[in-house]
């Protein structure tokens, strides 16, 4: 059984989404889109929460937040203590946001990151895991 992404924008991330949730399907993950479905204006920390409920009640273990910056979603995200979401700008970012913080969010920014990079973002962050060791204690801290 594929795993489950949930993934959710607010308008300014809406195409970026949109991109995204195709690229998941094409990469055999089941995907959870928990809006926005239209470019009219939405507040994103509703977004967010609607995400960090879907990972709590275990509809998914991962997902993908998307603002204009990802700093508003992301900051929104990280609220919820069993949310751990890395705002990421390039595969290097993605990779140590999995390795070393053990993020199960990765948070992107529509108007700051092109599409290709947001692409490689997604499959590095679903591609890396957790290093766990020297990290593990520090993440223990966050939760």
């Amino acid at each position: 059984m594929p795993e489950t992404i949930a993934i959710a924008s607010d308008h300014a991330g809406y195409e970026l989404k949109s991109i995204l949730v195709a690229e998941l399907k094409a990469l055999g993950f089941d995907v959870l889109d928990l809006g926005t479905n239209g470019p009219a204006s939405v507040d994103y920390p509703d977004y967010a929460d609607a995400l960090a409920g879907a990972l709590a009640e275990g509809r998914a273990r991962r997902g993908v937040a998307i603002c204009g910056t990802g700093i508003g979603i992301s900051i929104a995200a990280n609220r919820h203590r069993h949310v751990r979401s890395g705002l990421c700008h390039d595969g290097t970012t993605a990779r140590l946001a999995r390795q070393h913080n053990d993020a199960n969010v990765l948070a992107l920014g529509a108007r700051v990151v092109g599409t290709e990079t947001a692409k490689d973002c997604l499959k590095v962050f679903l591609s890396t895991e957790f290093e766990g060791g020297r990290h593990t204690g520090r993440i223990v801290k966050m939760s």
